[in-house]
């Protein structure tokens, strides 16, 4: 079995560079040095682990991508980008018959799913890229489907802290409210605590200074009408290698299924763990 090609885009943003990062440690795969980005990068190349990757503004994004076709064969994309460009860059993707990998939230998800399945091309998409986060997500997914209005009465708080810079609110928090409805709770997405204030991060969550331009913390607290029972879940990723690792497990994934002869099939992080 010959190496994975990948372009990794959304290059010079931090989650897409720790992904190059561990696809160039990784001897299985083979990392195409270009990068789409967007019109507001004011570079034309990067760094990562020394090799130079050239990024590519979208105005130039179709030659481009056409002579690395043409050079390279059969490659795969990772898009971690920005939400407001979710819907053109799959169309993109689609129209140049390129398998992808999605970890950018926001968007149109409904259009997004349609253009992949309207399409001769398969792609990965999911809100989150950490394996075990999405593992949790199934065990919620299991107990919706088998134990409907299980906390019925009880009342729901969800927090979730990310850096800054990250503008939406995170997709796995918004997916985990799916969950929790069929659990018999009463809750919409824009009752989530959207948390992006450093100095709150530091001194009332406890994040790590280190950490703070870079985490994923979430907090799902039910309690009782009467106040005599209480839960809490939580899941706390600092840094992104936890979303680099996975991200690369998707890509094998998704390498596994066109090699098969996968078409317009778009995939989950759920099929990812399953491996079906």
């Amino acid at each position: 079995m010959g190496r994975l090609k990948l372009m990794v885009n959304g290059l010079p943003g931090k989650v897409a560079t720790a992904i190059a990062r561990h696809a160039i440690a990784e001897e299985t795969i083979e990392l195409i040095p270009r990068s789409l980005t967007g019109s507001e990068i004011e570079v034309d190349s990067v760094t990562v682990e020394n090799v130079p990757i050239r990024l590519i503004k979208p105005e130039a994004r179709q030659d481009a991508v056409s002579a690395i076709k043409s050079s390279e064969g059969p490659f795969i994309c990772v898009d971690f980008t920005l939400p407001d460009a979710v819907n053109d860059n799959a169309a993109f993707y689609c129209r140049n018959t390129i398998a992808f990998v999605m970890g950018t939230t926001g968007g149109d998800r409904e259009k997004l799913a349609q253009t992949i399945t309207r399409s001769d091309t398969c792609a990965v998409i999911a809100p989150n890229m950490a394996k075990q986060i999405v593992g949790f997500q199934a065990m919620m997914a299991y107990a919706a489907e088998n134990f409907p209005d299980l906390f019925k009465g009880y009342t729901l708080e969800i927090t979730e802290s990310h850096q800054k810079t990250k503008v939406d609110t995170s997709g796995t928090a918004k997916a985990m409210v799916g969950y929790f409805n069929r659990l018999g709770l009463d809750f919409s997405e824009g009752n989530i605590v959207k948390i992006r204030d450093p100095q709150v991060q530091k001194k009332q969550l406890g994040i790590p200074e280190a950490y703070l331009d870079g985490h994923g913390w979430h907090t799902y607290t039910l309690t009782s009408q009467d106040q005599t029972v209480g839960f809490s879940f939580s899941h706390n990723v600092n840094g992104r290698d936890i979303y680099a690792q996975g991200t690369l497990d998707a890509c094998r994934f998704l390498k596994s299924k066109i090699d098969a002869g996968a078409s317009g099939r778009l995939f989950s992080m759920i099929d990812v763990l399953k491996g079906v």
